[in-house]
């Protein structure tokens, strides 16, 4: 059976019908306080791009992507896994200038993701990117975006549980700043995910600094892109999830490659075909913006503040008969 943890007791804070009103309230919410939080508007976005681009995220370099062919364009088209680089070419694309940044809902499918309690092959989430400047790519502009995003998310919880009182989660604004080796040089006997278990339940809402790259141990925290995010200014925003008692990725984040840390990264991984690419001839060349981004999760968001055990408690996805079969024995009602 898939790893799928079931809380003892556990029953929806919130009836069927509820739960959709307060989905609604949740993205209407955050939404509004993100954008005044990182100053972003609101743009359209792709499902789907050409193979040919480069311009498909390639998460951790081994996800398949959903393709097709069509009748009347050559080539293949992918439909996306995330924005990542899209968006920094919107930027350029549409004029915005230094501290403007865009914020999008991105639909995306990921074959590969395994389904449980967190995971859906169907993604939902805000993407967004800023532009910055030299002077504010560096650490402390990356912290002060990851505190105005939590706050956001706090103001959120706040309005969520005025309208339901049944809600009980807390969000923390006090944002506990870690960076990967420091974490597994305190925690050396812990795999990854113990350790972010272990600092989260201590400090309730954490940034995890500096994912992708080999740590002492030789392996990698966890993997990254080696073409958007720099390796050494980026990470993941972990809450403590009350009701799973875990921590809870909502965010991957960070300050995108400029040309010199995208030239390493690609080396240090062999994949120096892909500065062929528009994308990173773009940013080899200086013509694409420096760029602050993430991704932030619709339906991870909704299942935190509203107290949810399964994510398919907020999201109509595919799921596995035998999954269904169990969660409806937990009081699990996925959509």
């Amino acid at each position: 059976m898939r790893s799928l943890v079931f809380p003892a007791g556990y029953e929806s804070p919130l009836s069927l019908r509820d739960t959709q009103k307060a989905i609604k309230l949740t993205k209407d919410t955050f939404q509004a306080e993100l954008s005044k939080a990182v100053n972003l508007e609101r743009v359209t976005a792709p499902l789907i791009v050409t193979k040919a681009s480069g311009i498909n995220d390639d998460l951790n370099g081994v996800e398949r992507k959903v393709h097709f062919t069509m009748s009347e364009i050559e080539g293949t088209a992918e439909v996306v896994q995330s924005l990542a680089k899209w968006k920094r070419m919107a930027l350029y694309n549409y004029g915005f200038e230094a501290g403007e940044g865009l914020y999008t809902d991105m639909l995306a499918i990921r074959r590969d993701d395994n389904c449980d309690n967190l995971h859906s092959i169907f993604v939902d989430q805000w993407d967004w990117e800023k532009v910055i400047t030299k002077e504010t790519r560096n650490v402390e502009y990356l912290k002060e975006t990851v505190k105005g995003i939590v706050g956001a998310l706090k103001r959120t919880n706040e309005a969520l549980k005025a309208q339901y009182p049944a809600l009980k989660t807390e969000i923390s604004e006090d944002v506990f700043f870690i960076t990967t080796q420091e974490l597994e040089d305190m925690y050396p006997d812990l795999t990854a995910k113990e350790r972010e278990n272990k600092i989260v339940e201590e400090k309730k809402s954490v940034f995890l600094m500096q994912i992708g790259a080999p740590l002492k141990s030789g392996k990698p925290h966890d993997g990254r892109a080696p073409d958007y995010d720099d390796w050494s200014l980026n990470g993941d925003i972990l809450i403590w999830n009350d009701v799973l008692k875990c921590a809870f990725e909502i965010s991957s984040m960070g300050i995108r490659v400029n040309a010199e840390s995208l030239h390493s990264q690609l080396e240090g991984l062999d994949l120096l075909e892909r500065e062929q690419f528009p994308y990173h001839k773009g940013i080899l060349e200086g013509k694409l913006p420096l760029t602050i981004g993430g991704g932030i999760g619709q339906s991870r968001i909704c299942m935190l503040l509203l107290g949810k055990a399964h994510i398919g408690e907020v999201q109509v996805s595919i799921w596995p008969d035998d999954m269904r079969a169990q969660c409806a024995e937990n009081n699990i009602n996925l959509l």
